[in-house]
């Protein structure tokens, strides 16, 4: 892990691509004006990375963002994912086409699979490689693989993914996947780090944020990149987006991080990627 320096910082992915620690999460924005002020104005403060997928139905606002930003297409990290109904190789192979066209761009930085689907993702897998091999996507991954959907996809594959997107926050840390993600490599990025909004209600964080005189948001935020893991905050509004990014002029200590770990619930917020219908 490098070290946690400023908003262009980096975590490097194991083919050496170095991709940004801290992002802007789009999912619910809404496609047009919303979605393409949030991302001009996040990169026009200095975020270099936005994370959209293609279920947000906003990939066409997210593209014109950065286009009408002050930042150069090869100074952003864009991620998208393909969506569970196109998985399988060749409509794998259409999903990216069609998410590319929407975006208005010839590659991207990294392409994930967004749930897993057992045998199905094998196949999906294969595409990204081939795409990732053809140059088109310079890193590729997963997101909401559990331990036991890694240990069935790792033997098959030729390219270990680089990145496992993941709900975590205070109430769902699932630090044996940290730790077995680490072991192979692989980087773990966090999805909803802020609860849907629920951390605000956690007497623990208030008090952190008191102490060190930050914002609950940047307590947390900082906790994910002080723990290794990428983090992608969602917000529309421009004085948050600000301030979500304002969490690099202090470090928890130690015990601070300990006690936020040891808020770990098992809840989730978000669907249980053992148990989803969708």
């Amino acid at each position: 892990m490098g070290k946690i320096t400023d908003l262009q910082g980096t975590f490097e992915l194991h083919n050496g691509i170095q991709m940004p620690y801290f992002g802007l999460g789009v999912y619910l924005s809404k496609e047009g004006t919303e979605v393409t002020n949030a991302v001009k104005e996040a990169l026009n403060h200095g975020y270099r990375h936005v994370d959209t997928a293609s279920i947000y139905n906003n990939e066409t606002g997210v593209g014109l963002g950065i286009k009408e930003s002050d930042v150069a297409r090869k100074d952003v990290f864009v991620v998208s994912k393909v969506w569970n109904s196109d998985q399988g190789y060749e409509s794998t192979l259409k999903a990216f086409d069609a998410s590319l066209a929407r975006l208005g761009m010839d590659y991207l930085d990294l392409y994930l699979i967004h749930w897993p689907k057992g045998d199905l993702s094998k196949e999906t897998w294969r595409a990204l490689e081939r795409l990732y091999k053809e140059g088109r996507i310079r890193a590729i991954g997963v997101s909401n693989f559990l331990q036991h959907h890694l240990e069935d996809l790792l033997p098959t594959v030729e390219i270990v993914p680089m990145v496992n997107q993941m709900e975590f926050h205070p109430y769902l840390v699932q630090q044996d996947l940290i730790g077995f993600c680490q072991k192979n490599s692989i980087q773990y990025e966090a999805w909803s780090p802020m609860m849907q909004g629920n951390i605000f209600e956690i007497p623990t964080l208030k008090t952190l944020a008191e102490k060190y005189n930050k914002t609950v948001a940047q307590i947390v935020l900082r906790w994910d990149l002080q723990k290794g893991v990428i983090t992608i905050p969602k917000s529309s509004k421009p004085e948050r987006i600000v301030s979500n990014a304002d969490v690099f002029d202090f470090e928890l200590s130690a015990n601070d991080i300990a006690l936020m770990d040891s808020l770990d619930k098992g809840k989730r917020f978000g669907p249980d990627p053992d148990n989803f219908d969708f």
